[in-house]
């Protein structure tokens, strides 16, 4: 089973980022921009990350594409490809770059949405939710590499049942 913690818009926390690593102890993880913390810190250290809009350090990229087992993830934070309008620039974006997984934050709002052969994955916020109370953060996971399963749980490390998603890519 291949797993994929995805965070983003935690604006300068730390405890808790290093909180869920170490909870979830994955060999993947994604943090979509917004960390407002220095490319190298070591709360940092295992992401694969992005520039958000309020990082300050300009050695964050500002897109990232990685293959896992199969499955290629594009990671941006959004506000470049105007997430907060529709995900349609994002999703040419990873049409050119051959990616099925989108993972965007920005919007600081929670969910995951199949469109035809993509999968947009947004975990919500750990500092600043926005259209619902929790705290969020999401893990992907498959063992069939079309076939992904997104779990979202609380900065409590809750699981949000409402948000749980399937998508066959």
């Amino acid at each position: 089973m291949t797993k994929v913690l995805i965070i983003s818009d935690s604006h300068g926390l730390t405890d808790e980022l290093l909180q869920i690593k170490k909870e979830h102890n994955l060999e993947y993880m994604i943090h979509c921009g917004d960390s407002e913390l220095d490319l190298d810190s070591d709360e940092m250290e295992g992401f694969f990350k992005v520039a958000g809009n309020c990082d300050m350090d300009t050695r964050y990229p500002e897109e990232q594409t990685m293959e896992i087992d199969k499955v290629k993830i594009l990671a941006v934070h959004g506000h470049l490809h105007n997430v907060k309008q529709n995900l349609l620039t994002a999703g040419y974006r990873a049409e050119e770059l051959g990616a099925q997984v989108i993972c965007f934050g920005h919007t600081h709002v929670a969910g995951a949405q199949q469109v035809n052969d993509q999968l947009f994955v947004n975990p919500g916020s750990i500092r600043q939710p926005r259209g619902r109370m929790e705290k969020t953060y999401a893990i992907m996971e498959w063992e069939t590499p079309g076939e992904i399963d997104v779990t979202f749980y609380t900065l409590d490390g809750n699981e949000v049942k409402d948000l749980a998603s399937h998508a066959s890519i």
